[in-house]
């Protein structure tokens, strides 16, 4: 019932049949002829896609001291195929989903990447052509569209599950891959009655293994609750405030959290020639909705209001008898989204406006919601794993220093939350830096001792790297470097697993 239910909504019907994969690469100089600004602007070069290929570095050049009891494998996804037949997708979310694995071991850090073959990746390599519509570009399906998988590009994020590495894509199934070769097994379905279902990209994992999603989809929202041994053990689908884009979601210890912001969808966009992103209708005057449930009981909801504001992603939560504090980054609108990533992905170089570090104190005795911020220009807030959803001090975030244009960033920041100090590390300008994660020191269990671990691209080398931070110590800049012979497409998420 709940899956038909979801289907329906998008207008579809089930079942997505994979073709047999045949990639076929295209010719360098007709694909330069595509997005001719693009091969001219050395700083957007990951931007440029791959044709598909497989990538592989044995053994990373290594720059400064590697830490000796950094150990385990350092998985990363995102867009990684932007071009087919002469066409060129114009959002950076439409790639084919491309997850890395880098392995640090005694032996020092390799590297290798594969892209998801996802069933739209499989049909489309067979053709040379894309077959279906995408987020941000409004290609007409030439395919029968039987589901949310059928456009399924397994591009955001990934995580190990019982064993199994999971590519994550917030309006379709996980794809199951395999930890040490990265060859792609199945789509994953945790009941029968849940397949195809949407499973997003940021799941929450508190520190005993306890894991919890949702999915999102036409004012109905799904909720995921798994035990620390891997097993469903609830899930349930309900009517939510409207919102065409929920991306992520915040957990504290007895709650769930979601920001649910004023976008809108023409509903007509696709038979108007439009691409989603294009049919998204932006409501100042409209609120964002808090929705606050209980993980005990999700059936007990509340909802709550804050001015309108736009939000990718969250950091942590946490509570104290009645009150809820969490922390976020926020921006003012969506044009980042809808207007500046298209040219981005021409090749032009765009003035952007910062989005910034922000916190709620949610008062459930009263029904008050008090807002703050901080100017400091940042994107992918992480934790330390082990506080997910506990109370927390350190928040570590990519930033910009110097740098307006391209929502890029060059440098590693710290904020103690507590006491409002930051501590960064800034690159220069001729680096490009993504996501980083903490990975706790194997002897500590305080807060915020550990590594921080990520990746960058070197504009100068059109190389790129994963750098290495005593987390503690950020302003000294990274304890190790270990570059790559060769350039990657920028990711969105990942994680690290200590061996």
């Amino acid at each position: 019932m709940e899956r038909r239910l979801f289907l329906s909504a998008l207008g579809l019907t089930a079942g997505a049949a994979a073709l047999p994969l045949r990639v076929l690469a295209q010719d360098k100089a007709s694909v330069e002829q595509i997005a001719p600004l693009l091969y001219k602007n050395p700083v957007l070069t990951p931007l440029r896609g791959l044709q598909g290929q497989d990538l592989r570095c044995d053994r990373a050049w290594i720059e400064g001291k590697f830490p000796s009891d950094l150990r385990g494998d350092f998985y990363r996804n995102g867009p990684g195929l932007f071009e087919r037949g002469g066409i060129r997708y114009q959002h950076w979310f439409d790639g084919d989903g491309m997850v890395h694995h880098w392995h640090f071991g005694e032996q020092g850090v390799s590297h290798r990447a594969r892209f998801v073959e996802t069933a739209k990746f499989v049909a489309e390599s067979q053709a040379n052509e894309f077959l279906v519509p995408s987020f941000g570009s409004a290609i007409k399906a030439k395919i029968p569209l039987r589901s949310p998988d059928t456009v399924n590009t397994a591009n955001t994020n990934v995580i190990l599950h019982q064993g199994r590495l999971l590519a994550l894509w917030e309006g379709g199934s996980p794809y199951a891959l395999s930890a040490n070769t990265l060859d792609t097994e199945s789509r994953v379905a945790f009941s029968e009655e849940l397949e195809g279902m949407p499973f997003s990209a940021h799941p929450k994992v508190e520190s005993d293994g306890t894991m919890w999603n949702f999915g999102s989809l036409m004012g109905k929202i799904i909720l995921y609750h798994f035990g620390p041994d891997g097993q469903l053990k609830k899930h349930l689908v309900f009517d939510a405030p409207s919102s065409a884009l929920v991306h992520d979601f915040v957990i504290s210890q007895r709650h769930i959290i979601f920001l649910l912001v004023p976008i809108f969808i023409d509903v007509n966009f696709a038979k108007n020639g439009k691409s989603m992103a294009e049919g998204f209708i932006w409501k100042p005057q409209e609120s964002v909705k808090v929705l606050v449930i209980e993980k005990a009981d999700f059936t007990q909801r509340r909802v709550l209001e804050l001015p309108a504001m736009m939000l990718f992603h969250f950091g942590n939560a946490w509570e104290s008898g009645q009150t809820i504090y969490l922390d976020f980054v926020k921006s003012n609108d969506i044009e980042g989204l809808t207007t500046r990533m298209p040219k981005m992905m021409r090749g032009e170089d765009v003035s952007s406006t910062p989005s910034n570090p922000a916190f709620l104190k949610i008062d459930l005795s009263k029904n008050r919601v008090e807002l703050s911020t901080r100017n400091d220009s940042v994107e992918f807030p992480r934790i330390d794993p082990r506080f997910v959803g506990q109370r927390h001090r350190y928040v570590f975030y990519p930033y910009a220093q110097g740098r307006t244009f391209n929502n890029l960033f060059n440098g590693v920041m710290r904020l103690d939350i507590d006491s409002g100090k930051t501590m960064q590390f800034d690159f220069g300008s001729d680096k490009i830096i993504e996501e980083h994660v903490f990975v706790p020191r194997r002897a500590s269990r305080t807060e915020g001792d550990g590594w921080l671990v990520g990746v960058g691209f070197d504009v100068r080398e059109q190389q790129s790297f994963a750098s290495i931070f005593d987390a503690q110590n950020l302003n000294a800049g990274p304890v190790a470097l270990a570059h790559l012979p060769y350039w990657l497409p920028h990711c969105f998420h990942g994680n690290f697993y200590s061996t």
